[in-house]
């Protein structure tokens, strides 16, 4: 299974899209399963469903903060560095969706939606685009990782 596959099944299993996005790349992050999950539970719905950053791009920015990030308080040109990765990241984000926010990838005009996420049916699925969202962002990212070896 791929990485798209993988974070797209993971979705449709119900997990939020950051959880699927970082789930995808768990065998890369020497961190369990269950901490990697809890750690991406909060990016779901744009932030808690407050529809700000996809989560699926803040799944993003997580795997690569474990896989590339500093640890210190850093204020140099290590956060420079890391901040630059982030940010090109995004941009390949945006270069495919137009964007990096919940709300606008889903054509919502609400910008903090209630807490309550929509029940996972058929109906749900078929009005989200966001499987394929996801899986555009762990193919972003896996090509990424393969253009910048983790040393």
């Amino acid at each position: 299974m791929t990485r798209r596959e993988a974070a797209m099944a993971n979705f449709m299993e119900g997990y939020n899209c950051s959880q699927s996005l970082v789930l995808a790349f768990a065998d890369m992050i020497p961190v369990d399963k269950a901490t990697l999950s809890k750690m991406a539970s909060s990016f779901g719905g744009g932030m808690g469903r407050l529809r700000e950053v996809c989560g699926s791009v803040s799944g993003m920015f997580t795997v690569v903060g474990l896989l590339y990030g500093y640890d210190g308080p850093e204020t140099g040109q290590v956060k420079a560095d890391h901040y630059a990765r982030i940010q090109e990241l995004a941009h390949r984000f945006e270069e495919t969706h137009g964007s990096i926010v919940c709300r606008e990838l889903l054509g919502l005009s609400v910008h903090h939606d209630v807490p309550v996420p929509e029940a996972r049916t058929s109906e749900y699925y078929k009005k989200r685009p966001c499987p394929e969202i996801i899986g555009d962002a762990a193919e972003i990212l896996e090509e990424y990782i393969k253009e910048n070896p983790v040393s």
